[in-house]
């Protein structure tokens, strides 16, 4: 179980938000834009943690924009903080959600159970998504 007091989560975007198609944006991961915003609606900060940079950067910001998500932060630890080389490149989180784990992504339905610490009650007629409603 994860402590489900208000965290600093940061998420990859490429192969955990979407399918890793980079340079190009791939398809949503199933439940992740749902999951990030349970996440957020309960009081977590989400961090944008990524490879990408510039222009390849702000098309992945703009991606979840659109499907609904704004992060705290992006590639930093919070808002303010700007780069400058002096300062370590690792930020501070109390969970990183990134498809290069070991033993690899455990897809958005496992990310919530340990969070949330338990089985979702998934109705017949409404499925998993009801969950985020």
């Amino acid at each position: 179980m994860i402590p489900n007091n208000h965290l600093i989560i940061a998420i990859d975007f490429d192969g955990t938000i979407v399918e890793d198609a980079f340079p190009n944006i791939g398809k949503p991961m199933l439940f992740a834009f749902e999951t990030i915003k349970k996440l957020q609606s309960e009081g977590h900060r989400i961090i944008l943690w990524t490879y990408r940079n510039g222009d390849k950067l702000q098309d992945a910001v703009d991606f979840c924009k659109d499907n609904g998500v704004e992060f705290y932060a992006v590639n930093k630890s919070y808002p303010e903080e700007e780069f400058d080389g002096k300062i370590s490149r690792k930020i501070h989180a109390d969970l990183f959600i990134d498809d290069r784990n070991v033993g690899g992504f455990a897809g958005w339905t496992e990310i919530y159970k340990q969070i949330f610490d338990h089985e979702p009650d998934v109705p017949k007629k409404r499925g998993f998504l009801s969950l985020f409603r």
